[in-house]
């Protein structure tokens, strides 16, 4: 079972990593909030493991931060949950916001994320609501999707193929990236991620 992996990264996309160690490239799904940790391509991160093992697949999972690997877990504990929709939940929110909309029972807040239905977001509270105490004390998938001729830079497609892999359709993800740029999102990853992830529609 591996549980981390620290080396060199040779591709990283919003939802994607793979890293190099020990001579071997392993390709891990990460959330956004862990992908907007990470260094330059060619740099060393350090990644704690999650290994999901059926019998026609072996899948890592990626976390910068204990606490989210910790969410994660908690996560696909809940009956529905699997690890694809547990990274898309992990990054539609930051952590200690999601923590926070769990415990206090906000479903509203919850079934803004892609993937998250009302439903969905009733079993999280009603099975984690108790079982969070002692996350997030430290707290802070698939190849990116091309752009198109969408005349965004480079940190914009980022965005935009992190909002295509959690789900958005890529029409209603392009508009909110502009919009959230009209609305002065600075030219920062998360902040402009966030952003326009609020703005889908």
């Amino acid at each position: 079972m591996i549980a981390h992996l620290k080396g060199a990264i040779l591709e990283k996309h919003p939802n994607q990593l793979i890293l190099e160690a020990s001579g071997v490239g392993y390709e891990i799904q990460i959330p956004v909030s862990t992908y907007t940790t990470l260094g330059d391509e060619g740099s060393t991160a350090s990644i704690r493991i999650y290994t999901h093992v059926r019998e026609d697949a072996l899948q890592l999972f990626g976390f910068a931060t204990t606490a989210e690997k910790q969410l994660f877990e908690k996560l696909i504990s809940v009956s529905g949950i699997g690890p694809k929709l547990a990274v898309a939940v992990l990054s539609g929110l930051p952590t200690m916001e999601l923590i926070s909309a769990i415990r206090s029972g906000a479903v509203e807040i919850l079934v803004r994320i892609p993937g998250v239905g009302k439903k969905t977001a009733e079993r999280m509270v009603l099975e984690l609501k108790d079982k969070l105490t002692g996350i997030g004390a430290n707290a802070k998938g698939a190849p990116a999707l091309p752009a198109a001729d969408s005349g965004f830079s480079s940190l914009e497609q980022d965005v935009l193929s992190a909002l295509l892999n959690l789900g958005c359709a890529r029409a209603a993800a392009e508009e909110s990236i502009r919009k959230a740029k009209k609305q002065g999102a600075p030219e920062d990853f998360e902040v402009l991620f966030r952003s326009a992830l609020a703005l889908v529609r």
